[in-house]
């Protein structure tokens, strides 16, 4: 089975199982790949809920950790389960065993790429440029999990590194890369998706990675701001 086949069985099992939810700022859609989608973490339910919603063949970036049949259960266990789903030791330890042996599986299956914080974070440009090369979308969460979240939004502040793609692309292509903004609202069951910020490659590098993370997270946040005030005065969201 290929892994588009296994992407869209899953995507549609996530959307009638655990999401449920409605894509919001559809004609924002980019006609063609590549581009980057940006989106906040929502806890576990962001990739949950973008993969649902999104009609694209999307490539998440993804822990190293959770690729590696050794390192997945120990990363769930600190990330997923026991801070989350609030299971104590040591049956959280025993169902992040049993959970990794099919999320390994499912994410080696739909070709995530794996993101290191060391001295392979290259590897993850290479990966990540090759598929862009291929016309590919990469999905992106760039939270700061060792930041605390905004009480009001309930997202940290981004990370920068990924918006290095905007160049590292534009080197090998002479092609801006956009990057599309994607607020999840678990509460409302809505993902709302803005229109594209387009790498600039007049500025210096160091300021272009700056200025797309500032505007992104900016934008992102106010979406889901907007949604909760739209919600809570009763105004309908357009679609």
């Amino acid at each position: 089975m290929s892994g588009d086949t296994i992407y869209r069985g899953l995507a549609a099992t996530l959307d009638a199982m655990v999401w449920g939810g409605e894509l919001v700022g559809a004609e924002n859609l980019p006609k063609a790949g590549p581009v980057v989608f940006v989106s906040n973490h929502a806890l576990a339910l962001g990739p949950i809920a973008v993969v649902s919603s999104l009609p694209v063949r999307l490539y998440p970036w993804v822990i190293a950790d959770m690729l590696e049949w050794d390192k997945a259960p120990a990363y769930l266990n600190r990330d997923f389960i026991r801070p989350q789903l609030h299971i104590p030791p040591p049956l959280s330890m025993f169902m992040a065993r049993a959970l990794s042996q099919i999320s390994v599986r499912l994410l080696k299956a739909i070709d995530c790429i794996p993101v290191w914080h060391d001295e392979h974070l290259l590897e993850t440009y290479r990966i990540s440029l090759d598929y862009l090369s291929q016309g590919r979308s990469l999905l992106i969460f760039p939270e700061d999990p060792s930041q605390p979240l905004d009480e009001q939004c309930k997202m940290g502040p981004f990370m920068k590194g990924f918006a290095r793609l905007g160049e590292l692309h534009f080197e090998r292509t002479e092609k801006a890369l956009q990057f599309y903004p994607l607020a999840v609202h678990p509460g409302l069951r809505q993902v709302k998706l803005g229109k594209p910020i387009t790498f600039n490659p007049m500025n210096r590098p160091a300021n272009e990675r700056t200025r797309i993370k500032s505007i992104l997270e900016s934008i992102i946040r106010n979406m889901f701001i907007e949604m909760t005030l739209q919600n809570y005065a009763g105004i309908p969201l357009p679609h």
